[in-house]
């Protein structure tokens, strides 16, 4: 650190760390302006995509890709997904709710933007999500994944889609009436893991969404951690 207040010129140039970037994917203009407005706040450059992009996904290093829920969304979550290096972005929906999310959640979307995309709703977004971007771990320890997630347990039976996870536990969004202190297992798929089955009690309700504690002597859990632990080492 001396030496770099002693030449500060072309030493502290080189050992600047590179900016995080976040592919903007066949977006429409307003939306590549208001994001790259969004992500700027946080450090974080834009890179405008629209022809080639899955070929760009494969070959160049991105750690966030945002695009739209449409056509062209399913290969274009494959090429990231099949990429060593984007693998592990964090990957933005764009134009739809969460239902219509649940239809790539084997890609493992991790965020929506609300539609119609407007500028408070997409700034509190990323300021939730931007440490992930950043890979700034320790001070976001829960991983925001967007995955179909099955609930039994108690006489009760139905499907809900995760909102973040934790190693710990996870957040969940479902306008079906569940109370506190239920006990459950939930079932569900991590990207490029088998279906994994964890005991469970829910330990706080909300409006259409609750959190569900991982039992402690349910060994399963620690498949979520394991997992935790590679997606953000990627």
């Amino acid at each position: 650190m001396d030496k770099a207040f002693a030449t500060p010129i072309a030493p502290a140039a080189s050992a600047r760390k590179a900016a995080a970037r976040a592919a903007l994917v066949e977006l429409n203009e307003s939306s590549r302006h208001l994001l790259s407005e969004c992500f700027r706040q946080f450090g974080i450059d834009t890179v405008i995509m629209s022809d080639q992009a899955a070929e760009r996904l494969i070959r160049e290093k991105f750690e966030a890709c945002v695009l739209t829920l449409g056509a062209n969304a399913a290969p274009l979550m494959e090429a990231a997904r099949s990429s060593p290096s984007n693998s592990r972005c964090v990957i933005y929906g764009v134009g739809g709710n969460a239902q219509e999310a649940m239809k790539y959640s084997k890609y493992g979307i991790n965020a929506m933007f609300p539609s119609p995309l407007e500028r408070p709703a997409a700034l509190k977004l990323v300021r939730a999500t931007h440490n992930l971007v950043l890979h700034e771990f320790r001070r976001y320890v829960r991983i925001p994944l967007m995955t179909d997630v099955l609930i039994v347990g108690e006489g009760l039976r139905f499907n809900a889609s995760s909102i973040e996870m934790s190693s710990g536990g996870m957040s969940l969004k479902s306008p079906e009436d569940i109370s506190l202190g239920t006990s459950l297992e939930v079932s569900f798929s991590l990207l490029t893991l088998p279906r994994i089955v964890v005991r469970g009690t829910v330990t706080w309700r909300k409006q259409r969404s609750f959190g569900v504690r991982f039992d402690i002597n349910d060994d399963r859990r620690q498949k979520v951690k394991t997992w935790i632990d590679s997606y953000l080492e990627n």
